[in-house]
């Protein structure tokens, strides 16, 4: 079903097959000669052990043939796998991609923003890739791509889709308590429906005419609803649900307090996060988003905390 639905498919499909099979005869051909010695020379039918005369060039033989073995495997491997870690075509659409606990961010050449990953068939597409907390690593199982995001660095990845459909993209690798929710999708579209979805501005407006809309894609796209969830349960943080215009216990310097959740506790909370922390959850677990959401974003988060809540002021 995967078998050619990226440019590097085929080759990484090829150089597994290999690999398995190689590993495999061995596997079988060893455990094969194990049971017949165990069976052959057993110590019920030879009581007398008999002195063994060593072989230098059978040493040599199962030295070298494994050792050529296993260098045409890596060689085989790397082969396959260097070629996505080259410079893209000069025509690939260029993705920035922001992984953090525990979300995706892409964000476009013309300001377009998503926590999936859009592209269109059969064109080259480059992810530039950052991580402002820990490592994490871009997995696309069906294109048989995968690259680590470091700290502090820009890492790169290419590939072209070949086919329309939508496709699984995860971390893989354990970031924190909510790793397993980081996953989102890569989905395919034609150049033609690409093109609409690019430029389509109706979407924006239908979200700024819903209240909240705009407000809750951002906690969407920064990860938000992976510690704070919008129903209520309990997760690395409180709730969304309900909390706007209600007093909350809160801890500030080792002392308790109680707060009355409005727009100064908000931001105050997402610029500050450790200063009030509320009682029953742990300090150090959220980072700062100062200098990454904008008072204009943090405004529409507060529009959509007070559609949670009963109290809408």
């Amino acid at each position: 079903m995967y078998s050619n639905l990226s440019n590097f498919s085929e080759d990484i499909n090829n150089s597994f097959i290999i690999i398995f099979s190689i590993i495999s005869f061995f596997l079988i051909a060893i455990t094969i000669t194990i049971i017949v010695f165990v069976v052959k020379y057993r110590e019920k039918k030879n009581p007398v052990p008999t002195p063994i005369k060593g072989s230098v060039w059978l040493e040599i033989v199962w030295t070298v043939i494994p050792l050529g073995l296993v260098i045409g495997m890596f060689y085989y491997g790397w082969m396959a796998w260097i070629p996505m870690l080259s410079d893209a075509p000069d025509d690939a659409i260029e993705v920035k991609t922001t992984a953090r606990m525990w979300s995706w961010l892409f964000e476009y050449e013309n300001g377009k923003k998503t926590d999936t990953l859009y592209v269109p068939e059969g064109k080259p597409v480059e992810l530039q890739m950052t991580s402002p907390d820990v490592l994490h690593s871009l997995y696309i199982p069906a294109y048989r791509i995968k690259r680590d995001i470091v700290p502090g660095r820009t890492t790169n990845i290419w590939f072209e889709p070949r086919k329309t459909g939508e496709y699984d993209l995860f971390c893989a690798e354990y970031c924190g308590l909510q790793h397993a929710y980081m996953i989102t999708e890569v989905k395919v579209l034609t150049q033609e429906e690409f093109d609409k979805w690019y430029i389509d501005t109706t979407a924006v407006a239908e979200r700024a005419a819903t209240p909240g809309a705009e407000g809750l894609q951002i906690l969407r796209m920064n990860g938000c609803v992976a510690c704070h969830s919008l129903d209520g349960s309990k997760l690395v943080g409180p709730s969304y649900k309900g909390i706007w215009g209600h007093e909350v216990e809160v801890e500030t310097n080792g002392d308790k307090r109680t707060l009355i959740v409005d727009e100064e506790y908000v931001r105050n909370s997402i610029y500050k996060p450790d200063d009030d922390i509320v009682v029953g959850y742990t300090k150090g677990l959220m980072r700062s988003y100062e200098g990454e959401l904008t008072d204009e974003e943090v405004d529409k988060i507060i529009t959509y905390l007070k559609t949670l809540s009963d109290k809408k002021e």
